[in-house]
């Protein structure tokens, strides 16, 4: 055996390296982590701050009012403010029916409901900071091939540049993933249940300006969200689409040429932005609700969507994976500082036990919303339009509503 670490991070992607600066951050200097990523990442720049800038077609990642606060208390969120639109507001309606709520930011003197940050852009902000923390340890480009659980730790298999190493670590995190082979490997089982729908991604240019605010429409194929982005390349009112529809509908839109996919979009979003005048390149991918049966054993803990990917109606599931990671951090600090080892089975039951409301609420929040609003059943339309509407007419209600849907509902924020 080369090598041991306290804890391996096996997965570099947003969520791995938000794990690995939340351990540096809350741990004791003395505890050793190593990150491993197979996929190249960029160099540490002098500043800290790369050369990036927006590009039309670029993806996009709407983070909650409570991912705000975790990225704060990592001292990532300065790093990433030039490049954040602000969600000031979220206008929620059904296609063909008389129920909408408008939510507010200012309504609850919060600066925004959350922000909209292209990946491009909170990658290489999350990696310059793993550099300036100078806490963790980087393994790129490698892969763990193999884990074997032993009485008190992990014996892993590493894979890199054409060689193999084996290390051995008290807690392995796996965080590679909705189809995560390594969870599979370590034989966790996992429960899927295919939607039958893709999701259709795209950025949009219209005629008028979005001004801070997303729109939430639900349509009888599913949601259709537009939120907003920061100009790019000349294009002033860009907003970034994801689209719920059946299978086959999909791959037509994705495929069809410009002026058909424009007409049929303002044909189902209307015209609250004017006419949309742009649409950049086009992915689809099928949608299913995938959840990890067992997110930990002893010395293993399974993150991000390897333990749940979820359905992206109201952009929630890398939200809960933050709050996953966030809470980890803080049950892994409590034990380790009472002297327990990074791995002990009790201590990861609590982080589960603790994070296991909020994890059941957002997946049955996102598994059940675009089904009810598809029913077309009259008496339960009517149902939906009343329960959005009253939400103007009952602001305890609404600020509920809103609190759960940043993310800081039950903590008091």
């Amino acid at each position: 055996m080369s090598d041991h670490f306290d804890i391996v991070i096996a997965g570099g992607g947003m969520v791995g390296i938000s794990l690995a600066l939340q351990l540096g951050a809350v741990l004791p200097a003395q505890t050793t982590i190593l990150l491993v990523e197979s996929v190249p990442i960029p160099a540490a720049v002098e500043g800290g701050v790369p050369d990036y800038h927006p590009a039309f077609d670029a993806r996009s990642t709407a983070l909650s009012y409570s991912s705000r606060q975790i990225y704060d208390d990592m001292n990532v969120w300065e790093g990433l403010r030039q490049w954040l639109c602000a969600i000031e507001s979220i206008h929620v309606s059904s296609r063909g029916r008389f129920g909408s709520t408008l939510l507010q930011a200012s309504d609850y003197r919060w600066p925004a409901l959350g922000y909209v940050v292209e990946n491009g852009w909170l990658g290489n902000a999350l990696i310059q900071q793993l550099y300036r923390q100078g806490r963790v340890e980087v393994r790129c480009p490698a892969k763990v091939v193999g884990a074997r659980p032993e009485r008190k730790c992990v014996t892993l298999e590493l894979e890199g540049e054409g060689s193999k190493s084996r290390l051995s670590a008290s807690l392995l995190l796996v965080a590679d993933g909705a189809n995560s082979r390594l969870r599979d490997q370590l034989g966790m089982a996992v429960n899927e249940k295919p939607y039958r729908q893709h999701a259709l991604v795209a950025n949009i240019a219209s005629a008028e300006p979005h001004g801070g605010c997303a729109y939430e429409r639900f349509t009888d194929t599913g949601p259709l969200a537009l939120l907003p982005l920061l100009k790019a390349d000349g294009t002033e009112n860009r907003s970034a689409l994801v689209w719920t529809l059946p299978a086959e509908q999909a791959r037509h839109l994705r495929d069809c040429d410009e002026a058909e996919f424009l007409q049929v979009l303002q044909e189902r979003f209307g015209y609250r932005l004017g006419r949309l005048v742009k649409v950049g390149e086009r992915h689809a991918y099928p949608l299913s609700l995938v959840q990890s049966s067992e997110q930990v054993r002893q010395g293993i803990v399974v993150m991000g969507n390897a333990a749940h990917a979820l359905h992206p109606v109201a952009g929630q599931g890398f939200n809960l994976a933050l709050r996953d990671v966030a809470e980890l951090g803080r049950v892994l600090s409590q034990g380790i500082a009472a002297g327990l080892a990074p791995g002990d089975l009790k201590m990861l039951q609590r982080y589960q036990q603790r994070q296991q409301t909020d994890q059941d609420r957002t997946i049955q929040f996102s598994d059940r919303i675009p089904a009810l609003f598809m029913h077309a059943d009259p008496v339960l339309g009517l149902g939906r339009d009343l329960a959005l509407a009253g939400l103007d007419i009952m602001p305890n209600l609404k600020r509920e509503f809103v609190r759960y849907a940043a993310g800081v509902a039950g903590n008091g924020s």
